[in-house]
């Protein structure tokens, strides 16, 4: 498992309480279906992708490594959105995941 970064471990020691209800509050989003853990990271990370939002796609990549996907696997999901959000909107995103990406691959 990767290390929580520092920003979010600041916050959960400055805010326990909320911190502790989102823990919970994202606890009972995964276990409210039947999606598995890698399928549960790839919707995350389709939704990372379409809201721009280069934290949420830097810690989406990391999880699904950490659950399983194949770098393959996750630069896939990058081209399924080309047609839905554009090209330089998915290489932007995609530039985020290629930094998490080459650190996780041999020889990086």
């Amino acid at each position: 498992m990767r290390k929580v970064p520092l920003r979010f471990q600041e916050f959960s020691r400055q805010n326990p309480r909320v911190s502790e209800a989102y823990e919970d509050l994202s606890a009972e989003c995964r276990d409210a279906g039947p999606l598995n853990e890698k399928e549960r990271c790839l919707v995350k990370l389709g939704i990372a992708i379409g809201s721009g939002m280069e934290g949420a796609v830097r810690s989406q990549v990391r999880k699904g490594l950490d659950a399983g996907l194949k770098p393959e696997e996750i630069r896939h999901a990058f081209l399924l959105g080309l047609p839905c959000i554009g090209f330089p909107r998915m290489m932007a995103a995609l530039t985020w995941a290629e930094d998490v990406l080459e650190k996780d691959e041999p020889g990086a």
